[in-house]
């Protein structure tokens, strides 16, 4: 079933992201920013369901209020208070997602949706925008990851040398928001943010090296979305869920191992 024209496009659409996110989830681990995976995940459902009450495109919703979140989030760390900032913006973000769904009838399955996860109802146009910013966003990897790793492991290069890094440090809150809601609406709240933590935790207690732990988290994260797609569509059960129990499963050795990173 899995090349069958009905489901190969919902597969392509989230494979790019099951590639993406343990990406982004190395770079959040690596800045002990984790949670703000789970921030932006939930603030992004909101902000689509925000954008239903009041007919805009619930992609333009999820995205600017994710982006919104990333602004507040970095305002917040130049202060040092990112920590507060995430806990503030995951409450806002749950309490405004309940209250909507609760006041709008036609909300309540679009909430649904947006936290089990809606892959199987995504068309072409999916597939477009999570190709393109894919591809965007590997970029942005790719040209920004010395700056990024740098201001992590020498956090005063760029003051003694009089350089500024806000424009990478904004730029890449910005992008892992963006990410956030694109996945958000399409693999759900906890299945972006299982695939955004799972496999770079896991990966992170293994790897002897950056470029293997970034390796073997991608590498993780395709396999767990591949094999909880094609347990899905056998046993015909909602894609999500079964991601998580899959990263669960995939989750259970580094609690037995000496050394992981918690």
């Amino acid at each position: 079933m899995l090349f069958d024209d009905l489901f190969l496009q919902p597969f392509l659409t989230g494979l790019g992201l099951a590639v993406l996110l343990p990406l982004l989830g190395c770079y959040l681990r690596l800045r002990d920013e984790w949670l703000a995976a789970l921030t932006y995940a939930q603030v992004a459902a909101a902000g689509a369901l925000a954008a239903m009450a009041v007919a805009w495109p619930l992609v333009l919703g999820a995205a600017l209020a994710a982006g919104l979140a990333a602004g507040v989030k970095h305002l917040a760390s130049l202060r040092g208070l990112h920590g507060a900032a995430y806990a503030l913006l995951l409450l806002g973000g749950w309490a405004a997602a309940v209250l909507l769904v609760s006041n709008l009838p036609a909300a309540e399955s679009m909430g649904h949706a947006l936290f089990d996860g809606q892959l199987y109802f995504t068309d072409w146009r999916h597939l477009v925008v999570s190709v393109a910013w894919t591809g965007l966003a590997l970029a942005f990897l790719r040209l920004f990851s010395r700056r990024l790793l740098l201001a992590r492991l020498y956090p005063d290069f760029f003051r003694a040398r009089g350089l500024p890094n806000w424009p990478a440090q904004l730029g890449f809150d910005l992008l892992g928001a963006g990410s956030l809601a694109l996945a958000t609406m399409s693999l759900g709240v906890m299945g972006a943010f299982g695939l955004i933590f799972v496999p770079p935790w896991v990966a992170f207690s293994w790897a002897s090296s950056w470029r293997r732990g970034l390796v073997g988290a991608v590498g993780l994260g395709v396999l767990a979305y591949g094999a909880a797609f094609a347990a899905a569509l056998e046993f015909d059960q909602p894609f999500g869920p079964i991601l998580a129990l899959v990263l669960i499963l995939a989750g259970l050795p580094p609690l037995f191992r000496r050394r992981h990173c918690a």
